[in-house]
């Protein structure tokens, strides 16, 4: 379900960015992303998203990331090592399937990425996990 279409975007404030790739959703804590049908992810596309979250939130933010995957879109799971070797502003992910396909690309995350990555199959659940992080109360 697109975070949109939730009662989810009725209950929380948010700002929302669009990228030609992808729909993000900013809150305190967190970020919702939902990427385009059929992109691919690439480090030139995750840089983009890089500078809407530090123009968002600044250079020494700590948030959750909420990767709601309403669409298919590809991406280099090695990315995940790059990304944490540059950069420390993620407390934790999670993963929103909706197919079964999404659920094994999720658990391939899990194994790349240095942080926390839940796997969830709906958005609702995925921003209760996120909104109960101790480590997001505590930086906030």
């Amino acid at each position: 379900m697109r975070f949109e279409d939730s009662s989810l975007s009725k209950q929380y404030t948010h700002t929302k960015e669009t990228l030609d790739f992808g729909v993000f959703y900013f809150f305190d804590s967190f970020i919702i992303s939902e990427m385009n049908y059929g992109i691919h992810l690439c480090w030139k596309k995750i840089q983009q998203i890089i500078k809407l979250i530090q123009n968002h939130y600044g250079l020494d933010c700590k948030i959750g990331y909420i990767s709601n995957k309403v669409n298919s879109y590809s991406y280099d799971p090695n990315l995940w090592g790059k990304f944490y070797k540059e950069y420390d502003f993620l407390i934790a992910s999670v993963s929103v399937y909706y197919s079964d396909i999404n659920y094994i690309n999720a658990t391939l995350e899990k194994q790349f990425s240095k942080k926390s990555i839940k796997r969830s199959d709906s958005i609702e659940e995925a921003v209760s996990w996120v909104l109960n992080l101790e480590e997001l109360k505590e930086s906030n």
